[in-house]
């Protein structure tokens, strides 16, 4: 598929996975994240590519680990319980610096909550829900064009990285339908093969990426979640070795933040006040934010692309003069990271209830706080 079309975002994402090489699909149905599953089960064969049906979310995100281990660029997509059944093969994709990207089209929680209904609350979980301490990155489309272009962006970062990247969608963007260009081809990157049969976990000292190696290239490939060392054999016993490595793990994201991150600001330099905010909720809080500067009130936006790693400094040069106004669909998950790292006291409105903020509630809240 090419040219000017009128895609629902779910499909839109399902094309972006294919431009950007995805071969293996292995996902399990659940609303709202369905149609990407149906429209890959229907596209990948003709492609000579693999759709598979699995048992459960966790066979899926296990399956589609060993597929990139086998060589192949793969993905699943779920949302709600399903995506808290992938928490540990997530801590293993990351442990073992798998290259694999996973959507979560967000509906409204905890447990089996409102299925068919909107919600963004499950970004910490994204960011912390397995154990220990790791690194992943977190994308957020906020439009049907955008989940093309991200789901590309997740590819490519994943492989660069080598590191899970997750696509943090949710209902509204997932089903809405807009026009969205697709183009012929997209730049996409392959994460380098090593050619060195030992030491394939060795990271290259400025980016602290390993070259990736896969299985049937010639070369013994050992894979495991415990503590490794560079040759990739367990040594769970020396502290100096799991330090090294997890630390790695956490720098090679930490360190490469400002490669990774992506934003969108709009009138942030004369603001009294900035909206930060991310997904469908930056639709809403645009809108509002035109209206009250016609208003003559002095607002700016700030919408959060990359979830993690955030924008630090550029947060803290925003919040050093203008108030923070934090819009989200959950109960201050994002607000407890612009909190921390701004150390300022956060205006926040939270929605939830599967309803998207409007535009009038935006105003009348941030009317409310600033005593305008």
């Amino acid at each position: 598929m090419k040219g000017k079309l009128f895609l629902q975002g779910n499909i839109a994402c399902a094309e972006g996975a294919i431009a950007a090489g995805m071969r293996f699909f292995a996902g399990y149905p659940i609303t709202p994240s369905t149609e990407v599953a149906e429209w890959l089960a229907k596209r990948l064969p003709k492609l000579n590519c693999i759709y598979q049906q699995m048992e459960d979310e966790i066979a899926s995100i296990s399956a589609i680990i060993g597929a990139r281990w086998a060589g192949t660029k793969s993905m699943t997509a779920t949302s709600g319980p399903g995506f808290s059944l992938m928490m540990e093969n997530l801590g293993y994709a990351a442990m073992t610096e798998t290259p694999i990207v996973v959507v979560n089209v967000q509906r409204s929680g905890p447990s089996t909550g409102q299925p068919t209904l909107t919600a963004s609350g499950d970004i910490l979980q994204a960011m912390h829900g397995s154990h220990g301490d790791y690194e992943v990155i977190l994308l957020s489309p906020n439009s049907v064009q955008e989940m093309f272009d991200l789901t590309v962006e997740a590819f490519n970062l994943s492989e660069r990285y080598r590191v899970p990247v997750l696509l943090m969608s949710d209902e509204v963007v997932g089903h809405m339908r807009e026009n969205v260009y697709l183009p012929e081809k997209v730049e996409s990157y392959d994460a380098p093969l090593s050619e060195k049969g030992i030491d394939y976990f060795k990271a290259d000292p400025e980016t602290l990426v390993p070259e990736m190696q896969v299985f049937g290239k010639g070369y013994n490939v050992h894979v495991t979640g415990l503590t490794h060392d560079e040759r990739g054999y367990p040594n769970t016993n020396e502290q100096d070795v799991h330090s090294k490595l997890v630390r790695r793990l956490c720098k090679k994201i930490i360190d490469n933040a400002e490669e990774i991150v992506n934003y969108e600001l709009s009138y942030g330099e004369d603001a009294d006040a900035i909206v930060i905010v991310y997904g469908a909720v930056s639709r809403s809080a645009m809108e509002t934010v035109l209206k009250l500067r016609k208003k003559g009130r002095k607002v700016g936006l700030l919408r959060l692309i990359t979830l993690n790693p955030l924008p630090e400094k550029l947060i803290r040069k925003l919040t050093r003069h203008a108030i923070p106004i934090v819009i989200e669909m959950n109960l201050g998950q994002i607000k407890k990271e612009i909190e921390r790292i701004s150390k300022r006291k956060i205006y926040f409105y939270g929605k939830i209830g599967g309803e998207l903020p409007s535009p009038e509630e935006i105003e009348e809240f941030m009317m409310r706080v600033m005593k305008w």
